[in-house]
């Protein structure tokens, strides 16, 4: 059996239970890699999904909770995954929250909650993880927005933390060179909001309308360009990524 340049090799991916986190984790253990799924508060879809990767392949694939709005809660996290086996190869800050915060009306908890959710804590789980993906040449993948470039109105403080990533992408690519290379994906309208934050029939089409390639993408259009950066990248770092189908254009 030819062996994947990706196989027995460690992810661990944040918000793993669903949406594009799931699509990710499922096509990098499709190519070999052993998964730690971290989740919040979807426990039931997260043990699903690692149930689905072990009968594909025993041991393959673990969970761990976390919330990571806690303080001193990444460095935990990280370190109980490396303990799994002993090796971490990739990190992937999917994680993510968004809504609404209309300007005006912005409250200080709205605030730090995006802020915490999608800035602060992939910085801080990038940290913990640095020295354990240095140990064989290891990947972080940043799950940014085509908004961190152009905002939306009444989205400012998700706008900022993504824009904050971006830039974060940047900054830690410089400072872990040359043994961890980082890099990011910048989504569009890929899987449409849930819950209180959902979208019409006419905002969508409307969104749809402003994208070249007149349609929406699939959360497995975002992995496979994540499993591009974690297989196929040699010589790039620092990079952005847009999977929107030609809107930020």
């Amino acid at each position: 059996m030819q062996t994947k340049p990706l196989d027995s090799k460690v992810a661990i991916i944040t918000g793993a239970a669903r949406r594009i986190g799931a699509a990710i984790a499922e096509t990098l253990h499709c190519e070999g890699m052993n998964i730690v799924l971290h989740y919040n508060a979807s426990e039931e879809e997260a043990q699903t999904l690692c149930d689905k990767l072990n009968h594909l392949r025993p041991n393959s694939a673990v969970t761990l909770q976390a919330d990571l709005l806690q303080p001193e809660v990444d460095n935990s996290l990280i370190t109980k995954a490396y303990q799994v086996w002993n090796r971490l190869d990739l990190l992937v800050n999917n994680a993510s929250r968004f809504y609404r915060t209309h300007f005006g009306k912005v409250t200080e908890y709205a605030w730090d909650d995006l802020m915490i959710s999608n800035l602060r804590a992939p910085f801080f789980l990038s940290q913990a993880a640095a020295p354990y993906l240095a140990e064989h040449g290891g990947r972080i993948i940043n799950i940014t927005d085509i908004h961190a470039w152009r905002p939306m109105s009444n989205y400012s403080v998700y706008c900022i933390s993504k824009t904050g990533l971006l830039m974060m992408t940047k900054a830690l690519a410089k400072e872990l060179a040359p043994k961890v290379m980082v890099n990011a994906i910048a989504p569009g309208a890929i899987v449409w909001p849930e819950g209180e934050n959902s979208l019409s029939d006419d905002e969508k089409e409307s969104i749809i309308s402003k994208t070249p390639l007149g349609r929406s993408g699939s959360a497995e259009d975002v992995a496979k360009v994540a499993l591009f950066l974690a297989r196929d990248v040699n010589f790039m770092t620092g990079e952005v990524l847009a999977v929107d189908g030609g809107r930020h254009l």
